[in-house]
């Protein structure tokens, strides 16, 4: 499957405009970006806790 062509992307987004108007696009761009923020955070905090186990010595 190859990737979308210019002219496919440009009547994707006017799709897009039309489905969900030109006020609400910010907000959801908005809300989008604070839930990948969000993801990467828990993601490293993850991460962090397993090298902080890994680091404790056994009693």
């Amino acid at each position: 499957m190859s990737m979308p062509g210019p002219l496919e992307i440009i009547v994707i987004l006017v799709v897009v405009l039309l489905l969900f108007g030109a006020k609400r696009l910010p907000e959801i761009g908005r809300a989008l970006g604070e839930g990948i923020r969000e993801f990467k955070r828990s993601i490293k905090g993850l991460e962090d806790d397993g090298q902080q186990e890994k680091k404790k010595p056994e009693a």
